[in-house]
């Protein structure tokens, strides 16, 4: 099969003009987005419906083809990189305790909840309601990105989102990945420690050399010869670089996972090498964000009505359990016990959106036909289209909420006050 066919999708020429005409489109309407309820991502999820087969059938692409499987792993190759980039070591020695206790305590309790819903309504069968619950445990700052950059919200609760955001993509994907092979063709004798030493453990160790060997590859800026000084664009090619290579040694025999290899491998470059990212961070943006736009376009298009309610109100309820119950039940028990106020609580337990990682995890899932990927993929889905409306209406008046209830301190910041940190902090 080739990369592209009449299959998949109309044309690679068809493709390339709706591609090329939204991203036109969304840098000319980009000032309008930030000041209106939705972000451009959103806006390309729902331009993808509305050229996919769900509406004018525009853009078709076969979901469980070469084409949309390749798509969605240069997306988490990419993301996934990114992600562990921002692992930022100063800043977990400081401010490490409430996105640890969300990441260790609230994704798992999400994972749970959202697996006995899809049990218990929709009629999954454990390891499938499992999956789903990892599916929709990651959250997503850019459907909601007023909420991580507005310098109303308090610097401690946007570090603690976005940092959990960015971690928790690379923590839910050996779940991900487990519960899809034991639900893979010809998984009678699937045996999960086997699973965790190969994949996970190679994949870890994979990550740990390909990372430190790339942080030595490339000279220190403090000994880079001053006649002969290394481009800052070059540095993030390397970067990017250093990420495929990473995926493609990692998958090779003895058949590491190539996706734990490169979050783990952005880690330890990051830490490391704060320059490389600091170079990855500000000249691989626009890459990043095509890659992302692509794949939101992509996902929006292979959604359908017929598909988004398949299981009826019984796939209502989960989305509905999943934002309402799963994740505020989630984080109000990580943070028990800490000095954050009932205010802050309900901020971030709101503000759990799912969007790219889902999507991309999702699409993988549905390309490997595991048992129930269908009805998986479209719940999956409808989560992620609900988010994108409740979290991108959302966003600005719940960052004018959560500041009204904020003291300030000397520079006019949002300090963690009373309200913020709870009654423990005056005792």
């Amino acid at each position: 099969m080739t990369l592209w066919d009449a299959t998949e999708v109309t044309s690679f020429e068809t493709a390339a003009a709706v591609l090329g005409g939204l991203l036109v489109l969304g840098a000319l309407l980009s000032g309008l987005a930030r000041r209106s309820m939705l972000s451009l991502a959103a806006l390309f999820v729902l331009a993808g419906f509305i050229l996919g087969e769900g509406a004018t059938g525009v853009l078709q692409f076969n979901a469980s083809s070469g084409f949309v499987r390749d798509l969605a792993t240069v997306a988490l190759i990419v993301i996934l990189f990114r992600d562990g980039l921002e692992v930022d070591a100063e800043l977990l020695q400081r401010e490490w305790h409430l996105p640890l206790r969300k990441l260790v305590i609230a994704m798992p309790i999400t994972a749970a909840i959202v697996a006995a819903l899809a049990h218990a309504l929709v009629g999954l069968g454990w390891t499938e309601s499992f999956l789903l619950g990892a599916l929709l445990s990651p959250t997503d700052p850019v459907l909601s990105s007023s909420v991580v950059t507005d310098p109303r919200v308090p610097r401690v609760v946007r570090h603690s989102l976005n940092l959990e955001s960015g971690l928790n993509d690379g923590l839910a994907l050996p779940a991900v990945l487990a519960f899809a092979a034991a639900l893979a063709p010809g998984s009678s004798h699937f045996v999960w420690w086997h699973y965790l030493l190969q994949d996970v453990g190679l994949g870890l160790g994979f990550g740990l050399v390909c990372g430190f060997v790339g942080s030595l590859l490339m000279p220190d800026p403090k000994r880079e010869p001053l006649s002969r000084p290394i481009p800052a664009h070059q540095k993030a090619l390397y970067g990017l670089g250093l990420a495929f290579a990473t995926y493609g040694v990692a998958v090779l025999p003895p058949h590491g996972n190539g996706f734990i290899a490169v979050f783990v491998a952005a880690i330890v470059i990051g830490v490391r090498r704060p320059d490389l990212r600091r170079y990855f961070a500000e000249r691989s943006e626009e890459v990043v964000e095509v890659v992302k736009l692509a794949i939101f376009t992509v996902f929006g298009s292979l959604l359908t009505l017929h598909g988004l309610f398949g299981d009826g109100w019984a796939a209502v309820g989960v989305v509905f359990g999943t934002f309402l119950l799963a994740r505020p039940v989630a984080v109000w028990v990580a943070l028990a016990g800490t000095r954050v106020g009932g205010a802050t609580k309900a901020f971030m337990a709101w503000f759990g959106p799912k969007g790219v990682a889902t999507m991309a995890f999702s699409l993988l899932i549905l390309e490997r036909h595991v048992s129930g990927a269908q009805r998986i993929f479209n719940i999956a889905a409808l989560a992620v289209f609900a988010s994108i409306l409740a979290h991108g209406l959302t966003d600005t008046p719940g960052v004018r909420w959560i500041a009204r209830r904020q003291p300030r301190d000397g520079s006019g910041e949002p300090a963690m006050g009373e309200e913020a940190i709870g009654p423990a902090s005056r005792a």
